[in-house]
């Protein structure tokens, strides 16, 4: 009896220290989107630029688009800003901005200074409701959106050139070729 009593804390212990070395076999940076092969979520926000308008993903049915999620107070944002630059310039794919828990003059003059304004257009989601129903838990986040508008790629940080050619672009290029 008194053997296993002591087995026991052991085999607890063995169970501990095979769960913590699976975890740490897992990269942390890599978040699984529960949403990535779903449908994105629809909404109808107003636009950064003429608040009196409204814009809904349902617009670029049929295209390949790319939904990126920024706000002025980010730093990462600005990191990413001129590799959005480039990608607009490449005309591969619209790129959206969902502005993000953000006051729209500080966004507006952030576009203005940051070199250009990269998205065919950016809506505001002060509140940040539009922000949960995309899973969003920091910015800057970016997803592909397909033809049937359907999320089929979500990127969590800032965009790079390394990330942008090995991920995105063969990617957007499958997806438009379907």
């Amino acid at each position: 009896m008194k053997r296993l009593l002591i087995l026991v804390p052991l085999l607890a212990f063995l169970l501990l220290a095979g769960f913590l070395a699976v975890g740490l076999r897992h990269d942390p940076q890599v978040v699984p989107s529960p949403l990535v092969g779903k449908p994105a979520p629809l909404f109808s926000l107003p636009r950064l630029d003429d608040p009196q308008r409204a814009f809904s993903p349902a617009e670029l049915r049929g295209q390949v688009w790319l939904f990126n999620v920024w706000a002025s107070w980010c730093a990462p944002c600005r990191e990413e800003h001129g590799v959005l630059l480039k990608l607009a310039a490449s005309r591969v794919a619209p790129i959206v901005g969902m502005n993000y828990k953000d006051q729209r003059e500080k966004a507006l003059i952030w576009l203005k200074q940051g070199g250009g304004d990269p998205y065919l257009v950016s809506v505001t989601d002060t509140h940040g409701r539009v922000g949960i129903d995309y899973g969003v838990y920091g910015v800057p986040e970016t997803y592909v959106i397909d033809k049937a508008g359907v999320i089929r790629y979500k990127q969590i940080g800032p965009l790079t050139e390394q990330v942008v050619a090995e991920k995105l672009l063969p990617l957007i290029m499958e997806l438009k070729a379907e």
